[in-house]
């Protein structure tokens, strides 16, 4: 009975965890989140080449240690050798290495520069951190207005079906397969804009402009948290994004019009 259990429990997290429907973390998780944007994709598939190395390595030096303990032993040498020097040996541990992390730096450099260049952007939201809720600009001609994005209660995320610290009463909502660029600063202290399924991480520091993106590759709620300690409610910050099709991100824009305040117009003065 309890094999049973415990294989029905590892078929459940198994099927939840490949659901784009459940986009944020579930109880015993090991991995990753399921990866929605290609940055993501990257990031997952640069984790599994390491993970590959550092298991090779750890297995080469586990066998090593043990040869070593069990043929070098006091009982079996009484007498140690008096060699000090061996410049194959010395050449191989210092050429291995060097050549292990050369291996770990050619992808680790792509995927950084994968990262860094942001491609020409369709939307651009600025994200910025307050103590202890967001507020979010859409500037532009399709946008043009701004509000506050603040962490639910448990009772309201319960009564929204929302998960607890997680759920948000205003939440970014942007259109799949296109590139969003996430502009972030601080009004207060450093913030950290992050959803882990989109491979997205950027500092928001007052008096300085970052910038980050991703390209959402399905429809979905997808949820992060503020990763940045910002004083007493860091951990009642949360992030929380929607994922439409165009035509609902097009409907979404248009009440979000009426229903947010419009962004601050730079006046334009008469030439004399």
């Amino acid at each position: 009975m309890t094999f049973r259990k415990t294989a029905i429990s590892a078929a459940l997290l198994t099927l939840l965890a490949s659901s784009s429907a459940m986009a944020l973390p579930i109880d015993w998780q090991t991995g990753f989140q399921a990866s929605a944007t290609p940055v993501m994709e990257q990031i997952e598939s640069f984790h599994r080449e390491l993970f590959y190395i550092i298991t090779a390595v750890s297995i080469f030096v586990a066998v090593l240690l043990g040869w070593v303990i069990i043929k070098f032993r006091a009982s079996v040498n009484p007498n140690p050798s008096k060699v000090h020097h061996n410049t194959l040996l010395e050449v191989a541990w210092t050429l291995i290495p060097v050549i292990i992390l050369v291996v770990i730096a050619i992808p680790s450099f792509k995927l950084l520069y994968f990262e860094s260049e942001i491609p020409t952007p369709d939307v651009t939201i600025k994200a910025i951190g307050k103590q202890w809720f967001w507020t979010y600009e859409y500037p532009g001609a399709d946008g043009g207005f701004t509000y506050d994005s603040l962490g639910l209660s448990d009772e309201a995320a319960a009564k929204a079906g929302k998960p607890r610290l997680l759920g948000v009463d205003n939440n970014i909502v942007v259109p799949v397969n296109k590139v969003v660029e996430i502009v972030t600063t601080g009004a207060d202290v450093i913030h950290s804009w992050a959803i882990p399924q989109f491979g997205v991480k950027m500092d928001a520091v007052p008096g300085r402009i970052n910038k980050t993106w991703f390209k959402a590759t399905q429809v979905g709620t997808f949820y992060g948290q503020c990763s940045e300690l910002c004083g007493a409610r860091h951990a009642y910050m949360p992030i929380e994004v929607k994922v439409v099709s165009d035509a609902e991100y097009a409907a979404w824009l248009a009440d979000s019009k009426k229903k947010f305040a419009a962004l601050d117009v730079p006046t334009r003065v008469a030439a004399k």
